[in-house]
């Protein structure tokens, strides 16, 4: 049960009515996130624009963001971004895995793996370790190791919010949401 009331739709600020409208579906975390008023509109842009706008492919993103889940124990964030790791190619295995905190497994081919241990460092760690960066600096872009740490760090906030606030989960509309932000 969620520690703060939702906003509603119908009651809150204009800005904050016409941002809600515009989100292709109506959840508990836009809702809770609306209470930011002044930040709401951006933090949904930057949101879309991690999961569209990326040259950080969609796979790595969601395995990521999944681990992210995994060990900030944010259960919505889980639920909601199953479906569109499966979407981007995440397989069974590889969700089994990530449930059971096993990076490692053989699912993982070294690309993942190495995505899944820079995730690990950030989130635990803050920094990532010299070893881990110069890996990821071998085996991906700038631009892909930038966007890395901005995905894992958005998604560290969402489930801070969503942990703190204690958002009720719902039924996945992740696949929703990256299907209207592909339009």
């Amino acid at each position: 049960m969620a520690r703060m009331p939702y906003i509603d739709p119908a009651t809150a600020p204009e800005r904050v009515r016409e941002t809600l409208a515009s989100t292709p579906v109506s959840l508990n975390i836009f809702r809770m996130m609306a209470h930011a008023e002044s930040n709401l509109r951006s933090m949904l842009r930057l949101g879309g624009t991690i999961l569209s706008k990326q040259q950080l492919s969609g796979h790595l993103r969601e395995l990521a963001i999944l681990r992210v889940a995994h060990l900030s124990c944010a259960r919505y964030e889980w639920t909601q971004h199953v479906p569109i790791a499966e979407s981007v190619g995440a397989t069974a295995a590889q969700i089994a895995a990530l449930e059971a905190g096993d990076i490692t497994a053989s699912c993982f081919d070294a690309r993942e793996q190495l995505v899944l241990q820079f995730t690990d460092e950030l989130v635990n760690d803050v920094r990532v370790s010299d070893p881990t960066f110069a890996a990821a600096t071998r085996e991906f872009s700038s631009r892909e190791v930038v966007e890395l740490i901005l995905a894992v760090g958005y998604y560290m906030m969402i489930a801070r919010l969503l942990e703190t606030t204690g958002v009720d989960l719902e039924a996945p509309a992740g696949g929703a949401i990256l299907e209207s932000l592909r339009s």
